[in-house]
């Protein structure tokens, strides 16, 4: 690739073709601090890099601030913020990469379409409220939130660059330097007390991006920055042509005093309380109509028509908040029972949904924080948090029975249901206890912390000893079944599927380009069928009698190919991967296989057809395992959401809030699938909760 050139404020001769490891293959934009690329990991992951301009780099000064930024950045997370994946300060020329997220910025869609209608500007208000929220709880401010750092992605709008300062955005400077921020959108404070600048100031801009969605301007609009800094700071805000069941949410948010802003938890609650149709499907935006627009919306926005002359603007403003506030009190007036109507109105305005189904939300744990690991079985949710097992009922979320056990300072795995018992791990993983699911109490237990493998298949529990020797044992009793040493496996570690009796253990090759694999029928012990594949594989689902892989490249260590073999007939079908996948996870319904990569991409294989179908970014940095019903594909990401994804199409279909409590820091190595049962679909969150939602609305998440 040749080096792309720089046109930009402080652009250098010359750019750089590599960002660490990441090769830089376009300019997305340049900017008074660096330039953004376009660019691709060794896995193919798409990224947006930011390299800065070498004039700041050779500042020591900017370098620390730069470090700091960085650190901030990668604490954030949440459904509407773009994820850190990488940065290097330290390098001689700085640099930050972030998911890539396809899709326009604000400031370009309005350009191309002109205003948002007032749907779409209700999901943006509440998709940047919810983005705040998650840059506020850890302790970052953003103070450049503005049309061109939101991006409207298929899920969502994205804010980017945030906490980052950029010294040659603004024009407008003091006499101690430049001021951080771009006039237009900064608050009061940022030029009265710059020193002082807290999240309020990023509601304000919030409010100020909203009126430009709204009508293509700013609420106080000069081609002059000096004018509009006096604007900011002494005017009323020109609200005309905002939708009237937003204006008085807008208008609070530029409110000249930070303590008379609203939190961006409060904006969330009253945008619920603004409409109860709130739309939480996936934000894409409308294309241009080539039809004359109408003269106007309807009855209430003819009152915010332009006006001349800033005193008869505050007239028609406040005489505005007044018809709202008595005539549609909902926009001013928070419900007493808050989240619980607008879950109540949620519900009702979701035409699919049973009325038999009712969503709930519980904590097994009570308070403590964590990701519990469940699963379903013997009709009940079986969940272990914190030295605690506890079953809870599928149709209420209501405890069963909780039953306290020394499980251990590491992470262990969700309970399994075998011989009809429920079996956790203990102490660490060194002791196995099958429960009685209905009482909790223990039936008998087992010392494994003499073996190197656990694994479940076919009702019995495989142990593998460090000596090569296999002991399978009855998961209804206890005993010992059989113990043998597997032909061919000096060191057999399983794996296993639902429905399937079968272990299946895999041995890479030395050099890495052929995988023998051999099943092993974990009711006898016996080795049912034994093959030696190309690639180093990985099994992900069996269908059909075959077992599906993911072939996973030796250098990038990503999922390249799918592979499914049958073993009576001993044919291969090898499928392509487009973009190969980092540390995928996948679930295979009949012949499709759904892969989910690190980054978020969910892509589709037909093993039938021999092709790929679609694909989908996601933007979700880290997820769960994949799980499917055949309509709709399903995950959890790593801030506690749940998302569903068309089956068919390859779209976002909806997405619950964030969960991820108080505890920022509450992450888990590996994230648990979510559950189905019927049209009950179970997740858990970092916050320490287990929830349900009906499986076949998506939409009303």
């Amino acid at each position: 690739m040749a080096p792309q050139h720089d046109t930009g404020a402080g652009a250098e001769a010359e750019l750089p073709e590599y960002a660490g490891h990441y090769r830089l293959e376009s300019c997305l934009g340049s900017g008074g601090m660096g330039v953004v690329h376009l660019a691709r990991s060794t896995s193919g992951m798409k990224l947006a890099v930011k390299v800065v301009h070498a004039e700041f780099a050779k500042d020591p000064e900017f370098r620390g601030r730069f470090r700091q930024e960085v650190a901030a950045a990668r604490r954030v997370s949440g459904a509407f913020t773009a994820p850190v994946v990488d940065a290097d300060p330290e390098a001689e020329r700085p640099w930050m990469a972030t998911l890539f997220i396809p899709g326009s910025t604000l400031s370009d869609h309005v350009k191309r379409n002109g205003p948002m209608d007032a749907a779409q500007l209700r999901r943006l208000m509440a998709g940047l409220a919810e983005a705040l929220r998650d840059i506020h709880r850890v302790g970052v401010v953003h103070r450049d939130l503005k049309p061109s750092n939101v991006l409207l992605a298929d899920d969502g709008p994205k804010v980017i660059d945030f906490g980052i300062s950029r010294p040659k955005d603004s024009e407008l400077r003091t006499e101690t330097g430049k001021l951080i921020g771009t006039p237009p959108f900064m608050a009061p404070e940022q030029f009265r007390r710059p020193r002082e600048v807290g999240p309020a100031a990023d509601v304000f801009a919030l409010g100020s991006v909203m009126v430009h969605a709204a009508t293509g301007r700013g609420p106080f609009d000069s081609d002059s920055p000096y004018i509009v800094a006096y604007q900011v700071v002494h005017d009323e805000p020109d609200l005309a042509g905002v939708p009237a069941n937003l204006a008085p949410l807008v208008l609070r948010c530029l409110a000249k005093e930070p303590e008379d802003r609203p939190t961006p938890d409060e904006l969330m609650r009253e945008l619920r309380s603004v409409a109860a149709s709130y739309d939480t499907q996936a934000f894409i935006p409308a294309q241009r109509s080539t039809e004359p627009s109408p003269p106007a919306r309807d009855a209430e926005e003819r009152q915010a028509v332009p006006v001349k002359g800033h005193r008869r603007r505050r007239a028609v403003l406040v005489g505005l908040a007044l018809v709202l506030a008595v005539g549609g009190g909902l926009a001013w007036t928070q419900m007493p029972d808050g989240g619980k109507a607008a879950a109540h109105r949620k519900a009702a305005a979701a035409p699919s949904a049973s009325p038999e189904f009712t969503s709930w939300a519980t904590k097994p744990a009570r308070e403590a924080s964590g990701v519990p690991k469940c699963t379903f079985g013997m009709r009940k949710l079986l969940c272990v948090q914190h030295g605690l097992v506890s079953a809870l009922g599928p149709a209420d979320g209501r405890v069963l029975w909780r039953r306290s056990l020394p499980l251990g300072g590491v992470s262990l795995p969700a309970p399994v249901v075998s011989g009809g018992l429920v079996h956790v791990l203990a102490r660490g993983g060194k002791r196995v206890e099958a429960l009685d699911p209905s009482s909790g109490r223990t039936r008998w237990s087992l010392d494994v912390s003499a073996y190197r493998g656990i694994r479940y298949a076919g009702g019995v529990l495989l142990l593998s000893g460090a000596d090569g020797k296999v002991t399978g044992v009855d998961g209804a009793s206890g005993a010992t079944r059989w113990s043998r040493r597997i032909p061919g496996l000096s060191e057999p570690y399983f794996v296993s599927f639902p429905g399937s009796p079968l272990a299946i253990a895999t041995t890479v090759t030395g050099d890495g380009t052929r995988t023998r694999v051999t099943a092993v029928d974990a009711t006898t012990g016996d080795v049912r069928w034994d093959a030696l594949l190309d690639g180093s594989l990985t099994p992900v689902g069996v269908t059909g009698g075959s077992v599906v892989f993911l072939s996973v490249d030796r250098v990038s260590a990503a999922s390249d190919t799918v592979v499914r073999y049958n073993p009576e007939t001993k044919a291969s079908r090898r499928v392509a991967l487009r973009v190969p996948l980092g540390q995928a996870g996948a679930v295979v319904h009949k012949h499709l296989v759904y892969v989910l990569g690190t980054g978020g991409s969910l892509t589709v294989v037909d093993t039938a057809a021999g092709k790929q179908l679609w694909s989908l970014e996601t933007a979700v940095s880290r997820g769960s395992a994949p799980v499917t019903d055949g309509r709709q594909v399903y995950f959890t990401a790593a801030d506690g959401r749940l998302l569903a994804v068309d089956a068919a199409k390859g779209r976002l279909l909806g997405q619950t809030s964030p969960r991820l409590g108080t505890d920022t820091a509450a992450f888990t190595a590996s994230l648990p699938a979510p559950q189905l049962s019927g049209p009950h679909l179970y997740a858990s969150a970092p916050d320490g909760t287990v929830f349900s939602v009906d499986s076949r609305t998506p939409a009303a998440w």
